[in-house]
């Protein structure tokens, strides 16, 4: 049951008013994440620039929906992780390839080596070592795939923590 009520350009104030009123001009509506964030312009337009700079990524938008999937496994958004394994699935994943992720794990080696770096970025930044980036480079990614995986990382806390405060699930 969401906690807030999702706001309109209407019923919104001040600067989410203005945010609300350009995304719904653009797109039509906006989904219930959006609408509620608006109850704060600061995180609606952190979030606003997060995921348009994070649509400019160079990761590899399948690996970047397996962390996804990791992520919000541990961090238990059911809204987001609808929304990742659906993307996944539009990007030709299979269901073994979604559970395995949601596991932490990939059958292709180079792939698990990301979602475990996804994950120490969520669980442990400080556990990672210098070894841990030299095996994903000797994997082929470069650093700026790897620094990345902290901002998709970073995208998924905002959104899946929003979510969960929000009193947000899946078909509200």
């Amino acid at each position: 049951m969401p906690r807030f009520p999702a706001l309109t350009p209407a019923s919104a104030t001040g600067a989410s008013r203005e945010l609300l009123g350009e995304l719904v001009a653009r797109h039509g509506s906006v989904g219930d994440m959006v609408s509620t964030m608006a109850h704060s312009p600061a995180v609606l337009g952190g979030y606003l620039q997060l995921s348009k700079a994070m649509r400019r990524a160079r990761l590899d938008r399948t690996i970047s929906e397996l962390i996804s999937i990791a992520v919000q496994s541990q961090q238990g958004c059911g809204m987001c992780l609808g929304s990742h394994v659906s993307a996944a699935r539009s990007l030709g994943q299979t269901d073994e390839a979604i559970s395995l992720a949601q596991e932490g794990r990939s059958d292709i080696p180079s792939i698990a080596a990301m979602i475990q770096l996804g994950l120490q970025v969520y669980r442990a930044p400080t556990s990672i070592t210098d070894d841990d980036i030299a095996r994903l480079r000797a994997y082929g990614y470069s650093d700026r795939e790897i620094v990345d995986v902290v901002g998709i990382v970073s995208l998924n806390i905002l959104t899946g923590a929003f979510n969960l405060v929000a009193g947000l699930t899946p078909g509200d």
